[in-house]
């Protein structure tokens, strides 16, 4: 091979990496160990301790425990289904995928409001949680009392988000090199902080604890718990595909999605709601030092923040191949580094707020669950019982009205009224601004029934509206043309 043809080489597999092009089988890196820590380093960042400390508001330690392996599961469950099965078959980064569900408009649409407002959300947490933990090392460092919310933690989200930044124009395959390290670390410490949370309590005092701000009704109380888990389950659906079409088996992306979330986050609350109903404070950044003391302390503070970073990239990789495929020739020529610094615009800004971000972490994630719960219910309806498992690539990636995929004004309306419809009951049977609720809630809760109205109406609507007309892609049914093995 001369050096035109390296080169030319070169240029694909990058347009590949970093745009919407199918992966070839030979750039599928990661097995199934390989995807399992990237999981389990996205699962045990600072967030995680945060959403134990937040089930602790409704329910006591038992109880908990119960609300955050039930909401988790259902969450994941078709998080998992809804992403990463056909990302991973087909190779395809999830958002062009998305193309016969919504329409190519319509996926931009979601885009550029759910998706984009809910990863700029994750990012700025995740980023001011590293300067938290910067700001207590630095108050152990100079002895100075600091405050949680002041300017050392501005500083500390800034250069996450710039470390952040430089580490995603490496790509994915420098986020899973990381990840092999970063993973079984956060395992450990998170095992650390545990038997420091026992010895510094006591086990019988973790059982006993109270729930801290609970309504009068335990039922009530424990379904909202568990409506949080659900949400923060479906929360991972915006990046889960985008990776997942990284690894080279379905056993690869399937298994180590659901298995290394579940518990890698279920180890990380447990301890979050401990120190929480012990200590009063889910936050690791504020007791990881006076529990560890300064040297453990600050060394596990670090390597947390260090994590959150690797978090941060998976999740603005993901989002920003989103906002590259759905922004049509917008952004298509902007430099990959470019783009990623313009997403975290936002996030910066919302640096120099991180007590506004704390202090409406609930209401974020249970919102973002609302809007993404439909979407799964949709696209499962639409992947696995409309399409039988069958995308044909040639069609997906043909442009405008040659596309079998295309409608009129690029709208799938049937995806968006499914959205619309679950999301619209989710907010009637639970606000969770207000945190008000009608009976059924205290049930179902809000999440699975908002994926199944969202699937039942995408089911109704495409049958009416389009597979009896052959439109959308449903008249592309030849075996021949319809595989999976994209060489």
């Amino acid at each position: 091979m001369n050096r035109s043809e390296d080169t030319a080489t070169e240029e694909v597999e990058h347009a590949n990496t970093f745009g919407s092009l199918p992966l070839l089988k030979s750039e599928r890196v990661w097995g199934g160990m390989d995807f399992g820590w990237v999981n389990v380093a996205l699962a045990i960042a600072t967030w995680a301790f945060l959403v134990g400390g937040s089930t602790a508001a409704f329910v006591g330690f038992q109880q908990g425990i119960a609300a955050m392996m039930i909401g988790n599961a259902v969450g994941l469950c078709f998080m998992v289904l809804a992403s990463t099965v056909a990302s991973q078959r087909y190779g395809v980064e999830q958002y062009t995928i998305l193309r016969p569900v919504f329409g190519v408009a319509g996926v931009g649409i979601l885009v550029f409001t759910v998706v984009l407002l809910t990863e700029m959300g994750w990012s700025s947490l995740l980023g001011i949680m590293v300067g938290r933990a910067t700001s207590q090392v630095a108050g152990v460092a100079t002895e100075a009392e600091l405050s949680e919310y002041g300017p050392v933690v501005t500083l500390g989200a800034l250069a996450a988000i710039a470390i952040a930044w430089f580490i995603l124009s490496r790509g994915p395959v420098t986020i899973g090199r990381l990840n092999k390290y970063i993973g079984p670390g956060l395992l450990i410490i998170t095992a650390v902080l545990m038997v420091l949370l026992i010895i510094n309590t006591s086990w019988g005092q973790l059982m006993a604890a109270a729930p801290l701000e609970p309504f009068d009704d335990p039922q009530l109380n424990f379904m909202i718990a568990v409506e949080f888990n659900v949400a923060v389950g479906v929360s991972w659906y915006p990046v889960m595909g985008s990776l997942a079409r990284m690894t080279n088996s379905p056993r690869a992306a399937i298994w180590p999605a659901y298995s290394g979330l579940l518990i890698a986050t279920l180890l990380a609350q447990i301890v979050g709601m401990g120190a929480a109903l012990t200590l009063g404070n889910s936050d690791p950044t504020v007791w990881m030092i006076p529990f560890g003391g300064p040297l453990l302390g600050a060394f596990i503070l670090l390597f947390i923040c260090f994590a959150n970073i690797t978090s941060m990239s998976s999740i603005v990789y993901s989002t920003v191949l989103a906002l590259r495929q759905s922004s049509g020739r917008l952004l298509a020529g902007l430099h990959w580094k470019w783009l990623c610094a313009a997403f975290f615009v936002l996030p910066a800004v919302l640096a120099f707020f991180p007590q506004f971000m704390y202090e409406r972490f609930v209401v974020f994630v249970t919102l973002s669950g609302a809007f993404l719960a439909p979407m799964c219910g949709a696209i499962i309806v639409d992947y696995f019982i409309l399409r039988k498992q069958r995308i044909d690539l040639a069609e997906l990636y043909a442009p405008g009205a040659d596309s079998a995929y295309h409608l009129p004004g690029g709208v799938n309306w049937a995806g968006m009224a499914a959205v619309a419809a679950g999301s619209g009951f989710y907010l009637w049977i639970y606000n969770p601004v207000t945190l008000d609720t009608e009976p059924a809630f205290n049930v179902v809760t809000a999440s699975l029934p908002g994926a199944v109205i969202g699937g039942l109406v995408y089911w109704i609507l495409a049958l009416v509206l389009y597979k009896r007309r052959g439109a959308a892609g449903f008249d592309t049914t030849d075996p021949n043309r319809l595989t999976g093995n994209h060489k």
